[in-house]
């Protein structure tokens, strides 16, 4: 199992930036070898998958953020990170990391994302 903690929500103006930030615990299975991935959930609507990262680093976005948004990670600090330019008013939502520890590479079926944050909210303002 592993824990995951988010931080770096809060409120911009659209066209602003955020960062946000997702730590995970120690567990045993070794940060790096498995996917990650941020998705996020605005209200009334389903949780929808905003980008993933595999083990080698590969990463996939959904189309609406491809050229905004970048997924990171710091294998050597158990870090996960989202970095969010140019944020649009339809990007606020809760955003929550979720871990899949038993594949390299990130699966299309997000119930396969075994492991969650609490989530961190952001709210971008017209």
């Amino acid at each position: 199992a592993v824990d995951l903690v988010e931080s770096g929500g809060g409120s911009v103006q659209a066209g602003g930036s955020l960062r946000l930030s997702c730590a995970a615990s120690e567990s045993s299975y070794t940060y790096g070898t498995y996917c990650m991935g941020w998705f996020r959930e605005a209200l009334g609507t389903e949780r929808e998958r905003v980008a993933t990262i595999d083990s080698d680093g590969s990463a996939r976005y959904t189309e609406s953020v491809k050229g905004r948004f970048t997924i990171s990670r710091d294998n050597a600090k158990n870090l996960l990170y989202l970095q969010m330019n140019n944020l649009k008013p339809e990007d606020a939502a809760m955003y929550y990391c979720a871990a899949d520890l038993w594949r390299e590479i990130c699966p299309d079926v997000t119930g396969l994302f075994a492991f969650w944050g609490q989530g961190t909210q952001v709210t971008v303002s017209s």
